[in-house]
This record gives C-alpha cells, structure tokens and sequence, in this order.
C-alpha cells in the first residue's frame, strides 16, 4: 500500500499592479492616438478577438467599440484565432461567445468566417492570408494579450504581432505559416508577414493588454501602427517580469486540475512547467524541473481541444473522454507540433494515477515526494504543496502558510475533490496554525 505524500497549502506573494478600471483605461488610451484625424464618420473597423481567456477581455472590447461608435464609426468584431474552434466560423464564434463576448454585449457585430484574403507574397515566397472581413473593413484595430510565448522565444513572442500573423490569418494562414517557422525563425517569419500586414491591410492601432501574476489586467495600452513592433518589445518585458510562477525550482511531480486553450495556447503554459524548449523535461538552463506531470481535466472553455496533453505524461481518464480528437488535431497539426496531441498514460481514479506516478520519481520514498498541485497555470495564488517543502517555505517572505500538513483529500471513490483548488474553495481536512 502506497503511502501519499502530506500536503499543505501556500498562498504565493506576486508583485505587480492591476488597473482598477480597464474600460476607461481602453477610452483613455484609444482617445490618445486622435484617431478622429482618420475615421470618418460611417467607416468600418474591424476590432480583432482572439480564443484565450483574457482577464475583463468583454469589457475591454465594449469599451473599444464605444469609443468608435463616438467617432461615428461603424465597428464590428472579427475572431482572429488562427484554426482554433476546430478550424470554422461557427466554432470560432462560440468561443467568443463563452467568455461573453457577444453582439448583444459589445454592442456591435461579431463577423465570423474562415475566408482569406491573399494579399501578397512574403520574401520568404509563401502567400500572406488575411481575414478577409478585416481586410474588407476601412480600417483594423488589433487587440490581443502581450505575454511570453509558450514554445518561442524572441523579442517578440505572443501579442500583437502574432495576432496580425496567426489570428487574422485564419486556418490557411495559420498552417502556412507554421510551415514557414519550420524553414526560418519564428522572428523572422513574424518580422516578414507583419511587414507586409502593416503596409497593405489598413491597420489603424494596436491594443495591447498585459496582465499581473494573478490573471488580472496590469496594463493597457493603445500603440500606432508604426511603433507597435517597439511597443510590443518594452511589454513583453513587462509581461515576463508579473507572469506567475511555481513557489519552487524542482518538483518530482505535478499535478494539475485542467488544460485548455482558454489557458495557454499549450493547454498549460510551458514557460511555467519548465518544458519550453525541450519535451518531456526541462532544458538545463530553464526552471522549474519537474520529473512527470498529470492532468485531471479539460477546462470546460477549451471545448473538447486538448492540445498540450502530449506535453505530460499522465492524466486522468475522463480527461480523454472529453477530448475531440479531430479539434485537437487539427490544431496540433496546423501548428506543426503534432507532440502536443499524442496520449498521456491514462487512469480512471486519481488515488491510481498518483500511485503509479510515485513509482516514476526514483529513490525518493513516496512519503518524501516534492509534489505541487495547482488548478491551473494560469491560478497559481494558492498552491498545495507536500511536506517535503514545509521547512523551506516557513522561511519564505514570499509565501504564506495556511494550513499544516495534512492527507490528502480523497474520496471513497479514490479521486480528489474538483472544486478543492477552484479559488475561495474551502482547506478540505485542513488544520490552521494555532486551531
């Protein structure tokens, strides 16, 4: 009989700010480019919306919309997600529809479709897609979250340049230039189709989001066309400094609620489990260093992709029970890591893929495991830790204890509770210091 690591639970310190209102800061910034000198009353801008679960994302594009519609302009949504929602117009609306963005909501039109404008050739030769609802519009606003890319690493990585790129280039696009960064170098190829993007698509501004270590809108910020490149580079570093972290460099095992798309274009965020650059493992400069990792669940906002599942080594059963194999490979394939959606070993209880999981860490006794447990990549505030940390961590500045040492939670059925690592979620058999 195996017997389980203790565990206890740790609320993490973050620095980092968070604007108090994202609508006025979207008004604040729009309104200090004066783009009143170029929408004309009664033309069409095209606002860009893409499939990750950005903080206040709603918000930030109703405001957007307001501030057009006070131009006297005629705005309207466009899904700029590459072959997300398996690759078609009703499966990229209902994305947008899931994290509330909806006509009713942002009070304008959301215009969905797959159809691609080939507007040149890049000079690496292949052709340049662009959606082709934006590129009918007078003018285009890209909106997107500015964050470390989770398989790429560059001056430029995940944000606005990317959205020009892989959002609006729509399925097509997105395959084509998945092959091309095969060829030539992700900076390279962004550098060329941004380029030509920019000089031939009515690109009118960038809206550019970042967000702190706890998931919440840190920055806003409203970039011309010509300094989005520059723009982009200063938040990135912006970015990389208040993404959120494991408390610790090295686990033997970790163990993690859910994945999905609505988390990281990964499913989980490479740059956090330290699998960025290699598969399976952490490269030798790069942290943390986990010896395996499990899934227990699909995100309900991925809507069945599992893209990233190849990237772990276990998970529970039912998370392949809700896998769309075909979503998720398409998307794999469109984006050339076919890795990211081969099958994990697979088991129907928690208690049975812990079990085996502690039999993979080598000499260390499974009481003795560094095991972390958190609900997602993105929610790393609070994170369970096993005993094998308690000492380290009650000589932390950084870390708050909540709770001591204590079994974990299983069920009769021999799995853990769901909601235990949801935020706000009760310590389950915890015991507070000085109860």
């Amino acid at each position: 009989m195996v017997e389980f690591p203790k565990m206890f639970r740790v609320r993490q310190h973050f620095e980092g700010p968070e604007l108090a209102d994202p609508a006025g800061a979207v008004e604040s910034e729009l309104a200090g480019l004066s783009l009143r000198e170029r929408v004309r009353p009664g033309q069409s801008v095209a606002i860009t919306a893409g499939s990750r679960g950005i903080a206040n994302i709603g918000r930030i594009l109703q405001a957007a919309v307001r501030h057009f519609r006070q131009l006297g302009a005629d705005p309207f949504i466009v899904p700029a997600m590459g072959s997300h929602g398996g690759g078609t117009a009703r499966g990229q609306r209902r994305i947008l529809e899931s994290y509330g963005i909806t006509e009713a909501f942002c009070g304008c039109p959301i215009r969905s479709s797959m159809d691609t404008v080939v507007v040149c050739r890049a000079a690496e030769g292949f052709p340049v897609h662009f959606d082709k609802q934006a590129y009918q519009a007078d003018h285009v606003v890209v909106c997107n979250r500015v964050k470390p890319h989770t398989l790429f690493t560059g001056e430029v990585e995940s944000g606005l340049m990317k959205m020009m790129l892989i959002g609006l280039g729509k399925h097509d696009g997105a395959r084509v230039y998945h092959r091309a960064i095969k060829d030539f170098s992700f900076g390279q190829i962004v550098g060329s189709v941004a380029r030509e993007v920019l000089s031939k698509c009515s690109i009118l501004a960038g809206l550019a989001v970042v967000e702190n270590s706890y998931g919440r809108t840190a920055k806003i910020q409203a970039l011309r066309p010509e300094a989005l490149l520059e723009g982009e580079k200063t938040l990135l570093r912006h970015a990389r400094r208040w993404m959120p972290r494991l408390p610790f460099d090295a686990a033997d095992i970790l163990l993690v609620d859910e994945i999905g798309k609505n988390i990281s274009g990964s499913g989980l965020d490479l740059n956090v489990v330290g699998r960025k650059h290699l598969w399976h493992r952490a490269a030798e400069n790069e942290v943390p260093k986990i010896r395996v990792i499990a899934i227990r669940d699909l995100s309900s906002l991925t809507h069945g992709s599992a893209v990233g599942i190849g990237t772990i080594e276990f998970c529970r059963r039912r998370a392949l029970e809700k896998m769309d194999v075909g979503m998720t490979r398409v998307n794999a394939l469109t984006g050339g890591f076919t890795m990211e959606a081969m099958i994990p070993l697979d088991y129907p209880t928690d208690r049975e893929m812990l079990q085996v999981m502690l039999s993979q860490i080598g000499l260390t006794e499974p009481p003795d495991a560094r095991l972390l447990w958190i609900r997602n990549t993105m929610a790393l505030s609070e994170i369970e830790c096993s005993a094998a940390y308690f000492e380290e961590a009650r000589g932390r500045k950084d870390l708050a204890i909540l709770c001591e040492p204590r079994p974990l939670p299983f069920n009769a059925e021999g799995n853990l509770d769901d909601s235990h690592m949801q935020a706000g979620a009760p310590l389950a058999a915890a015991v507070r210091p000085g109860s």
